[in-house]
């Protein structure tokens, strides 16, 4: 099949490291686009319907978040319908270049258009000023030509860190990429999901966290839950906490994640440039 053109597109120096660090840590997954609606979303319905789409990589699609998010929101009693756009090892500038992101966010009526960056772009100065700015901008600018209000989805730092770009350890890492993120959001008066906050508070509880996977990047299902559970308090303004889908975690941990995500996000949304 011949491939649309491609927009013009911007010069974008660090191309080629960027290429190589989103295919380190990155998991194959394939280019998808995907509607997720539950019985009782259909346009025209007798119910408010909220519709989210999500444009990341592997992060996102790992575990399948938005379909976790949308389950978790019907347990709480609201209508979602959800789609995504999440090849791994994406980055927002390769959303940025190609027409399928146009097609996607003209193919429905979206409330909320959520971005999510490669994992170690944000924790860089140069990489996110090169790369992550100049295709958030652009990519704000669409959300907002159709309607939606965009959502910058604060990811979380490596296990280990990044040393080799002197980011030695789990903390240092995810400071940096709180910075990069929630200076993006402020230039372009856009709201956050604080993934990467609770996730710490989470670390931060002690022992195993059952966050990550093996490879110390990608999340396990707990970490795609955590998540699922930030989106739901930032989107909602609502607490998780007692909802009884668990998408098969333990009650304790189903709990943990829960508490995390409604302290996190509720305890100052304003701080998220929620309403």
């Amino acid at each position: 099949m011949v491939e649309p053109a491609a927009k013009p597109r911007r010069t974008l120096r660090w191309a080629l490291a960027v290429l190589t660090l989103g295919a380190i840590c990155a998991v194959a997954v394939g280019f998808y686009l995907r509607r997720d609606a539950n019985p009782g979303c259909e346009p025209g319905g007798p119910s408010k319907c909220t519709r989210v789409f999500f444009i990341g990589n592997s992060y996102t699609s790992v575990n399948d978040l938005p379909t976790m998010f949308s389950n978790l929101a019907w347990s709480g009693g609201h209508r979602v319908e959800t789609g995504a756009q999440a090849p791994g090892g994406w980055t927002l500038a390769d959303h940025d270049r190609t027409l399928d992101t146009d097609n996607a966010l003209a193919a429905s009526k979206w409330d909320l258009v959520v971005l999510q960056e490669q994992s170690e772009i944000p924790s860089d100065k140069r990489l996110r000023e090169a790369n992550m700015y100049p295709a958030a901008h652009d990519l704000v600018v669409m959300a907002r030509h159709v309607g939606a209000q965009p959502m910058f989805f604060i990811t979380w730092a490596h296990r280990n860190g990044w040393p080799a770009f002197s980011l030695p350890d789990y903390a240092s890492m995810q400071s940096s990429i709180d910075d990069g993120y929630l200076f993006i959001a402020a230039q372009q008066h856009a709201e956050v999901a604080p993934v990467g906050f609770a996730w710490k508070a989470v670390v931060d509880q002690g022992s195993d966290s059952g966050l990550w996977q093996d490879d110390g990047s990608h999340p396990t299902t707990k970490g795609t839950y955590l998540a699922a559970c930030v989106f739901y308090a930032s989107i909602f303004l609502e607490s998780p906490a007692g909802l009884q889908y668990h998408a098969d975690l333990s009650d304790s941990d189903a709990a943990q994640t829960q508490q995390a995500a409604a302290a996190t996000v509720l305890g100052d949304p304003a701080k998220w440039g929620l309403p």
